[in-house]
């Protein structure tokens, strides 16, 4: 499978928001990352149902629908209904759900994607139970809430250990490692060597001048 480039839509001019969602769709990104926060889980509040709703109606990219949120097994259906047919993958937090069997269960069951992600301090022993139901490990590489933050330098080595997990796994079960915080064109290919598949990146691309120059200059640096 060619590695895939997700913008991270928070990093977007919000008062132009459609208009940035086709700019990226036309630079040839693969998916579109939607970050939902609910001031619980993580200090902030960002995009909600209202948003996934509207992003629909403009013929986006695959989105990927990232629930940083309190009970997201609450709130899962909900969304891949109100984006359907654009949801491709559904994420939720380890560190927020409670009920994980059913809740990736669930998700598989509505014809999407179902992620696990992990904050920084979170080991990857809590995949030990649930890495065969997953399509996606979403390995945060900066603690979740907020845009711009510094790559956290020890997310290469996490990385690289959960490549090892899932490439011993049976090849049918093998779950795809996306990445969040932080990607940029200066630390990408190192990320990509170490294992990841999906890159999600907010401003290290939407904070540049040229969006379709940066994600084939992106592609050039993961080989895809």
């Amino acid at each position: 499978m060619n590695k895939l480039i997700a913008p991270s839509v928070i990093a977007a001019d919000f008062a132009i928001l459609g208009k940035e969602v086709q700019d990226v769709k036309d630079a040839g990104v693969d998916w579109i990352h939607v970050d939902v926060m609910d001031g619980h889980f993580v200090p902030n509040l960002t995009m909600g149902i209202p948003s996934v709703q509207a992003l629909s109606k403009i013929d986006p990219p695959p989105m990927d629908i990232h629930l940083m949120i309190d009970n997201p097994e609450e709130f899962a259906e909900l969304f891949i209904k109100e984006g359907s047919p654009h949801v491709k993958l559904l994420t939720i937090q380890v560190e927020a759900c409670t009920l994980l069997h059913n809740t990736i269960s669930n998700i598989k069951s509505q014809g999407v994607m179902a992620g696990l992600a992990l904050n920084p301090a979170t080991p990857l022993n809590v995949l030990d139970q649930v890495l065969p139901m997953l399509d996606v490990v979403l390995v945060m590489c900066v603690e979740p809430g907020f845009a711009g933050q510094k790559f956290i330098e020890s997310s290469v080595n996490k990385i690289k250990q959960l490549r090892k997990i899932i490439d011993s796994m049976e090849p049918d079960e093998r779950p795809l490692i996306e990445v969040d915080g932080g990607i940029k064109l200066n630390n990408i290919k190192k990320v990509s060597d170490a294992g990841a598949d999906v890159f999600v990146s907010g401003s290290g691309i939407y904070a540049t001048d040229n969006y379709k120059e940066t994600v084939a200059e992106m592609r050039k640096l993961i080989g895809s």
